[in-house]
């Protein structure tokens, strides 16, 4: 546990955690979500926002995950959307949810403190749903106007943890949220890269971490080009310089520190 918290003795603990699961004021929820309160969260500032899926059964199983202890310990995310559309909210939108893990993105290592967790209801298997994208889109329009997060700064828990994760799946729909207007997506045609075009300085700068290469780039592809591949691509250096020409173009606003 960091900063004050850590500071406390054991016998405040107790204290703590009822505070943690108290009524949150209507203001830190959002209106748009069922609201089902999860203890598993501290407070911070989000600025980027990250896209799970749950590999489990259905909505309530994994509720009810996210609401508890499980097996793996601990866990919850802001909010969950079902295969039908219906959108939960578990932990309010200023507060440190336990969804990332060990992850790293653009330099940053503590990345619950600095994103708002999305678990959307697929075994990662099969095809997101209509209804269940379309309210995705509609939080992701409230997230980013009303938080102030980047519109840019939307990727999977894949981009995040590559040596770990892989969701969501090779067939989430990225293209259609950057039609929307959300996270990155190579425009049409594609500029060719020009020569001594370094593509592993690019995948840096949008954010991978590349201590395992293989797995970045893999990750990369899941993204990307909705396969897995550990090998470049032919005409992925031209979509690196593509992605790389539009964040040189975005005003500079860089990630704030987490908080300690």
């Amino acid at each position: 546990m960091k900063g004050t918290i850590a500071r406390r003795t054991l016998a405040a603990l107790p204290l703590l955690l009822l505070a943690a699961c108290a009524s949150v004021p209507p203001a830190q929820r959002n209106p748009l979500a069922d609201w089902r309160p999860s203890p598993n969260h501290n407070a911070r500032k989000a600025a980027m926002i990250v896209i799970h899926h749950t590999e489990m059964e259905s909505a309530a199983a994994a509720l009810l995950t996210l609401q508890t202890r499980n097996s793996g310990g601990p866990v919850s995310a802001h909010y969950l959307i079902g295969d039908d559309g219906r959108l939960y909210q578990l932990v309010a939108d200023d507060a440190r949810a336990w969804h990332a893990g060990a992850s790293r993105w653009g330099g940053l290592s503590d990345l619950n403190s600095v994103s708002i967790g999305i678990e959307l209801d697929n075994d990662g298997n099969e095809p997101f749903s209509q209804a269940q994208i379309d309210s995705l889109l509609r939080l992701l329009e409230d997230l980013t106007a009303r938080l102030d997060i980047p519109r840019h700064l939307v990727v999977g828990h894949g981009d995040i943890a590559p040596t770990r994760k892989r969701d969501p799946s090779a067939l989430f729909p990225w293209q259609r949220l950057a039609e929307a207007g959300f996270g990155l997506w190579p425009r049409s045609p594609l500029a060719p890269a020009p020569p001594g075009f370094d593509p592993w300085a690019a995948l840096r700068l949008i954010g991978y971490d590349l201590a395992d290469p293989a797995a970045a780039l893999r990750a990369f592809h899941r993204h990307y080009r909705g396969d897995e591949s550990e090998q470049w691509l032919p005409g992925d250096h031209d979509l690196l310089y593509d992605l790389q020409r539009q964040l040189m173009a975005l005003p500079a606003a860089p990630l704030p520190a987490p908080a300690g």
